[in-house]
């Protein structure tokens, strides 16, 4: 029981980590203004680990590695103790590229959730409260995802579907990636 129990408070406190790194990684692709209480708080949950990073790994094309790399040792780092918890041996040499696939796993299903995430805010701001403050920051968010779809599917009697069908592909997406385990 209190394996579980640590393994869950563990796991809780790496997804937020790793959720805050990954959403560093985004806003900085779209390059949103983290002059704002959300990118503010991105800032201090991760710059602790991202800044030094910064340093030893360089951001490519406009993709923050550094960030991506916090999140993916933190996943690893995660996958390592609740392995340790449970008797497995993780750090046998033929199980550490397993533990690193299984944290890039990892790492990538909570980056799909974020933009699932991010899509659902942006369309309930933009039903519910469009002059919120947060608003501009979640379309900003969200613009490069549903862009495309609405591309090719237009606003249908005033209702845009582009959210919907963005999440129905970001859950194809998730299916694929459970079964790459």
């Amino acid at each position: 029981m209190f394996e579980q129990i640590l393994a869950f408070l563990l796991g809780a406190a790496t997804s937020l980590f790793s959720l805050a790194c990954l959403a560093r990684l985004w806003m900085q692709w779209v390059r949103a203004p983290f002059a704002n209480p959300v990118g503010q708080a991105v800032i201090v949950i991760t710059g602790w680990a991202v800044t030094p990073l910064r340093r030893i790994v360089p951001s490519l094309a406009g993709i923050d590695l550094a960030s991506a790399l916090a999140a993916w040792l933190a996943q690893l780092l995660h996958l390592g103790i609740v392995g340790l918890l449970s008797d497995v041996a993780v750090f046998a040499a033929n199980s550490l590229p397993l533990l690193a696939w299984a944290a890039l796993l990892a790492t990538t299903r909570l980056f799909i959730d974020l933009l699932i995430g991010i899509v659902i805010v942006a369309a309930l701001l933009s039903w519910i409260a469009p002059s919120a403050p947060a608003a501009p920051l979640f379309d900003r968010l969200a613009a490069p995802l549903l862009r495309p779809v609405r591309r090719f599917i237009p606003t249908l009697g005033g209702l845009d579907f582009a959210p919907l069908i963005v999440i129905l592909l970001l859950q194809a997406a998730l299916i694929v990636l459970e079964n790459l385990h």
